[in-house]
């Protein structure tokens, strides 16, 4: 120890110097020979590479997709580490308006905001997402008519894990229909459209589509006899695997989970409904606003 280094440390330098001479002491390689726990070779890498290139997605959800369609899970350092290694650059921050206020409801199924999305020509999704959970129910149908309305909703009071009180919509024709008003009434369910050009208002089914155009239709072919099932698959893995940020990276399922003390029957949602502050709305906002004022009038 007279030299500050270990005996075994002096004998393999001197046994490297008998070999090689002084070129045998100059700093090597601490690479381990071999990994036996690594998960990225060079067919994962390239493909990780390729849906970075192809369709600009971001660790999060290279992660999702890796794991969605190719079964192969992966940490969000790992993801990192492949794209740093091969220097690709960053997507970029997206921006972000300030003074936003987020906001959630604290029980799930208080308020269910539904939007319809064009994937196609002829092709409409349905969306219905519960504002505190992000459940998700998700339909596809040729047109966006008052009568598919009616079925969605009854595939919304099918598979939504709780009852629901509120249903928040754009102010598109399919939704102002009074036979389907009238079916919210029948329900109990509250109406409870946004004002015109204000798609923030109903942001998180806004985001949600946004999502769906990323994640999902770019992988399917529109024209495919089971893409009904296909959405299906989809809805189910959005609800019960994938994470949401939003969520404190917890899926959906578990954001129930965590509040089922929390969850309403439908019997104490037709308790909370009254039916006297209730009424069939007219799909001009600026109408239905002079109604409104007329009433209060008289």
């Amino acid at each position: 120890m007279q030299c500050g280094i270990s005996r075994p440390t002096l004998r393999k330098w001197f046994k490297r110097y008998k070999a090689l001479g002084i070129a045998g002491l100059q700093e090597r390689s601490r690479r381990p020979k071999t990994s036996p726990s690594r998960k990225i070779f060079a067919e994962q890498e390239t493909l990780i590479l390729r849906l970075r290139c192809e369709r600009s997605l971001g660790h999060r959800r290279l992660a999702s997709e890796l794991k969605r369609h190719h079964d192969q899970t992966y940490s969000l350092a790992t993801i990192h580490k492949v794209l740093q290694k091969n220097e690709v650059r960053s997507l970029g921050k997206r921006s972000i308006r300030k003074l936003v206020r987020r906001y959630n409801r604290l029980i799930p199924g208080e308020r269910l905001q539904v939007d319809t999305c064009k994937i196609a020509p002829g092709l409409y999704q349905y969306t219905a997402i519960d504002d505190c959970t992000r459940w998700r129910v998700l339909r596809l149908y040729p047109q966006r008519t008052a009568d598919n309305s009616l079925d969605f909703l009854d595939c919304m009071m099918e598979e939504m894990p709780f009852a629901f009180q509120r249903i928040q919509t754009d102010r598109g024709r399919e939704f102002f229909a009074d036979r389907f008003q009238e079916r919210l009434m029948e329900y109990g369910l509250k109406f409870r459209p946004i004002k015109p050009r204000s798609p923030h208002l109903n942001g998180k089914v806004e985001r949600s589509q946004k999502t769906d155009l990323e994640e999902f239709y770019p992988t399917v072919d529109l024209q495919a006899h089971d893409l009904h099932d296909r959405l299906s698959e989809w809805q189910h893995y959005y609800n019960w695997e994938r994470p949401h940020s939003s969520l404190g990276s917890k899926t959906p399922s578990e954001k129930v989970c965590e509040l089922t003390s929390k969850l309403l029957i439908w019997e104490e949602v037709g308790a909370l409904y009254d039916s006297t502050k209730e009424r069939i709305q007219e799909q001009d906002y600026q109408a239905d606003l002079s109604f409104r004022k007329l009433k209060r009038c008289l």
